[in-house]
C-alpha cells in the first residue's frame, strides 16, 4: 500500500512538472524502477501513466486557445510517421550512439534559455509560411522519430523548436509541443501494450494522480506564463543533460 501511495505522489509531481516544461520522466521512471519493476515493465507502465497525464494537459491547453490546430494538422501526420519508424528501428539498432549528440544539444538549449532574456517572452507568431512550415515538418518528423527511437529531452526540443521556428511564446509553445508529443507517445504506448509490458494494477492509480498533476500544472502554466515556465524549462533541460551525462 505504501509503495502505491509513494508512486502516486511521484506520479503527481512528474505530471505537474511535465505539463509545465517537460521532463517528468526524470521523476516517474526512477519511481517505478525503485518499486522493483523490470526496466521494460517500468518504461511501459510509465508510458501508460504519462500518456494519460499528457492527454489531460493537451486538452487543457487546447481549450484555453494555446494550441494552433491550423498548424498542427500539417505536423501531426509527420510526427506519427516518425514515431512509428523510430519504434520499429529501435528494435534493431542500439540507441547509445545518440547519447553524446543529444547530451550536447540539450545542454545548449538549457544554457541558451538560461541566458536569453527575450526567449519565449512574447508571442510573435505572424502566420504559417512555406518556410516555417517546412522547418516545422522537419522538426515534427525528426522528434517523432527520436521519441520513438530514444526519447529523453523530446519535450525540451519541441518547446524550443516552436519558439525558434514559429516565434510562439513559452505558453503557446508548450501547448503545441504537448499536443505533438502526445501523438508521438501513442505509438510507443501501443508497442508496450502489444508486448504486455504495462502493469495496469500499479499503473491505473498512478495514472489518476498524473491526470490531477497535469491539470494543476497546466492551469498554473496558462495563468503565469513565462514566469513559471522558463525557470522550470531551464531546470529540466539541464537535469536531463546531467542524467544523460551519468549514463554515458
Amino acid at each position: 500500500m505504501l509503495k502505491i501511495v509513494l508512486l502516486c505522489l511521484m506520479g503527481f509531481t512528474a505530471a505537474f512538472v511535465d505539463s509545465i516544461a517537460g521532463g517528468g520522466g526524470l521523476i516517474s521512471v526512477p519511481g517505478f524502477l525503485m518499486a522493483g519493476l523490470d526496466p521494460h515493465i517500468a518504461l511501459g507502465t510509465n508510458k501508460f501513466c504519462a500518456t494519460s497525464g499528457s492527454f489531460t494537459s493537451s486538452l487543457k491547453f487546447a481549450s484555453s486557445g494555446k494550441v494552433n490546430f491550423k498548424l498542427l494538422k500539417y505536423l501531426i501526420p509527420f510526427t506519427l510517421i516518425g514515431s512509428i519508424l523510430g519504434v520499429t528501428i529501435v528494435q534493431f539498432i542500439s540507441a547509445d550512439f545518440l547519447r553524446g549528440i543529444v547530451l550536447v544539444l540539450v545542454l545548449i538549449i538549457g544554457i541558451y534559455s538560461l541566458f536569453s532574456k527575450s526567449l519565449g517572452r512574447k508571442d510573435n507568431f505572424s502566420g504559417i509560411t512555406k518556410l516555417n512550415l517546412f522547418y516545422g515538418i522537419v522538426l515534427a518528423f525528426s522528434l517523432g522519430f527520436y521519441d520513438g527511437f530514444f526519447g529523453p529531452g523530446t519535450g525540451s526540443f519541441l518547446i524550443f523548436g516552436f519558439i525558434k521556428i514559429f516565434k510562439f511564446d513559452f505558453t503557446k509553445s508548450i501547448g503545441n509541443a504537448k499536443f505533438l508529443n502526445f501523438v508521438s507517445n501513442i505509438s510507443a504506448l501501443i508497442m508496450f501494450a502489444l508486448h504486455h509490458q504495462i502493469q495496469y494494477k500499479l499503473g491505473l492509480p498512478v495514472a489518476v494522480f498524473m491526470i490531477l498533476g497535469a491539470r494543476l500544472g497546466t492551469k498554473l502554466a496558462i495563468k503565469n506564463g513565462v514566469k513559471i515556465i522558463k525557470p522550470i524549462f531551464v531546470t529540466m533541460s539541464l537535469a536531463i543533460a546531467i542524467k544523460m551525462m551519468f549514463e554515458l
